[in-house]
């Protein structure tokens, strides 16, 4: 990543439950001490379009980051809602399942420098946090979900991009 006063963009990627949103929360925090400012975080929720959505979401974060917008996903409704302007003067935090791909690194390194972080953690812990997280709303999704990862791990292979590759447990 470049110095902490140059906008950047940090991508984040691993499975449900491996820690993506909390590590981008405290590296946000982390950037508030050093710079002063408040980076924005997307979340990869706010661009799949439901639970059969990863891949979409994933081709649509390059067209988000070259685009500076997106409309964000509204999972009660069902439905693209308000739309979402990234700042081009704030650091970057994606997050997600899905974000860490040839084609998102190309458009991040648009908006100034692109660093990619895959975080590796055991299925059984994984699946434990992410079900004490989501409880009930996510349990029946769990395998519907995990498909759409290992379908995106074997094409876009995250963790070969990544330039951290981060275990936890």
């Amino acid at each position: 990543m470049q110095r902490a006063e140059e906008p950047s963009v940090l991508i984040i990627d691993g499975r449900s439950g491996s820690g993506k949103t909390t590590l981008a929360h405290a590296i946000s925090r982390e950037l508030v001490v050093a710079t002063g400012s408040t980076p924005q975080i997307v979340g990869m929720d706010e661009l799949y379009p439901g639970w059969d959505g990863l891949a979409v979401g994933s081709a649509w974060l390059p067209v988000a980051l070259r685009a500076g917008r997106y409309r964000s996903y509204d999972w009660l409704e069902g439905e693209f809602g308000a739309e979402v302007t990234l700042d081009p003067g704030s650091h970057l935090i994606i997050e997600g399942c899905g974000s860490l791909t040839r084609d998102s690194l190309a458009a991040a390194r648009t908006r100034g420098g692109a660093y990619g972080v895959w975080i590796e953690c055991p299925d059984s812990v994984r699946k434990l946090r992410a079900l004490a997280r989501d409880g009930e709303m996510f349990a029946p999704h769990w395998e519907r979900w995990a498909d759409q990862e290992r379908t995106h791990l074997a094409s876009a292979q995250p963790f070969a991009r990544a330039h951290e590759v981060l275990h936890v447990s």
